[in-house]
């Protein structure tokens, strides 16, 4: 039967398509941070022996294997983008995989931060594959913000790291009044176009630069300042959500 000349092929969602995507991955990570508390964290103490002599280090190994295959391949194949976007997936897998062993390995308590951050990222992912710019990059520096503020509630009265966690959270906050100068003058490019409304990021960094400096002076606010935001995170989801729709 001869194809109708008047029908065309129904074109691709990629936005969507992307944004399953970080979904997928973002599932996968957290399952396996998940395992690693299960039978690292809270496992018995011939499982927390197994897996610091053997399984942390087996993994990587595997993570750097597919780290430098992901590369490689990344670099053959970087005139075909299809086969350009699997191999930069697999170097990142390689490297998430890798770099969560070696940081379990090293300290235990990251498990908890990479479990909060896996979530966040996913979700900033598919912010920046479905939303308008101003969405996308506000509701990042809120997430990265609230990252931040972990950090400085868990380390901040550290006897070792207290002292970095504080010039970490000064330079943070220089890096978020750098940020709103670059909005003001329009040199973020792609990041915020010049049409696109620059209230949204100025009122993240406001917020977010008040919380950080919050946290410098006590652990307790930091711990408050962190819901605060998570709940301003929220609610311009919500938002952002409505108005897309």
């Amino acid at each position: 039967m001869p194809k109708n000349p008047n029908s065309k092929p129904v074109k691709r969602d990629e936005p969507m398509t992307g944004a399953m995507k970080f979904f997928l991955a973002g599932w996968v990570a957290e399952m396996y941070l998940l395992m690693v508390r299960r039978f690292y964290i809270n496992g018995t103490m011939d499982q927390m022996i197994a897996w610091y002599d053997h399984y942390l280090l087996y993994l990587m190994g595997a993570g750097a294997v597919l780290l430098v295959i992901g590369a490689v391949c990344a670099v053959l194949w970087k005139a075909d983008k299809k086969k350009l976007g699997l191999a930069l997936s697999l170097a990142a897998a390689g490297a998430f995989l890798g770099l969560s062993a070696l940081l379990t390995r090293w300290n235990p308590s990251t498990v908890a931060l990479m479990s909060t951050v896996v979530p966040i990222a996913m979700v900033l992912s598919i912010l920046w594959s479905l939303y308008d710019s101003e969405c996308a990059l506000s509701l990042t520096i809120l997430g990265a913000t609230i990252i931040a503020l972990w950090i400085c509630r868990k380390q901040l009265s550290s006897m070792s790291l207290g002292t970095y966690v504080k010039i970490f959270a000064v330079v943070y906050i220089l890096v978020l009044v750098a940020a709103v100068l670059l909005t003001k003058l329009g040199k973020l490019g792609k990041l915020l176009p010049a049409k696109a409304s620059h209230l949204p990021v100025y009122v993240a960094c406001g917020l977010s630069a008040a919380a950080m400096l919050a946290a410098l002076f006590s652990t307790a606010l930091a711990y408050y300042a962190t819901w605060i935001l998570a709940i301003v995170v929220f609610g311009l989801a919500v938002y952002y959500t409505v108005k897309q729709l």
